[in-house]
């Protein structure tokens, strides 16, 4: 009887907690779909297969998307629409480095976290990606 009692208890808990990820919530940025596939065997790709060194893939996502190996197999996908400024007052964010600086605000954001370096409201709308051998998906 106990465990049915901590059971209802539990269950109400679990849905009550939210994933609270203002990234998935940034009002500036729309959710667009996102399917796109990557060979870094290809010229274009093929910085991917270095840790640190972004590469910038126009013509998806709001403004482009910039992907980056952050280390062996693991990457990182942001769009590179500014995450605090309404979509069509900026261009796409500009690679410098590890970093990715606004045209808007000159505000600069981590490529390996998406996090802003002066507390901005919103982080960089980030992708999920799978590595497969010499492909790399990036996908919401």
């Amino acid at each position: 009887m106990k465990k049915l009692w901590l059971f209802i208890l539990f269950v109400p808990l679990l849905f009550s907690c939210s994933d609270n990820n203002r990234s998935n919530n940034n009002p500036y940025i729309p959710n667009y779909r996102i399917s796109l596939q990557l060979n870094v065997n290809l010229p274009a790709y093929n910085n991917l297969m270095y840790p640190s060194t972004p590469v910038f893939v126009a013509d998806h996502g709001a403004k482009g998307v910039i992907v980056m190996m952050t280390g062996p197999g693991t990457y990182t996908a942001f769009d590179a629409a500014c995450p605090n400024q309404t979509l069509n007052s900026c261009t796409a964010m500009k690679i410098d480095g590890i970093n990715a600086v606004c045209s808007c605000d000159k505000s600069s954001y981590s490529l390996f976290t998406g996090l802003g370096y002066k507390n901005e409201e919103y982080p960089m709308k980030q992708y999920r990606v799978e590595a497969n051998g010499n492909l790399i998906n990036v996908y919401n």
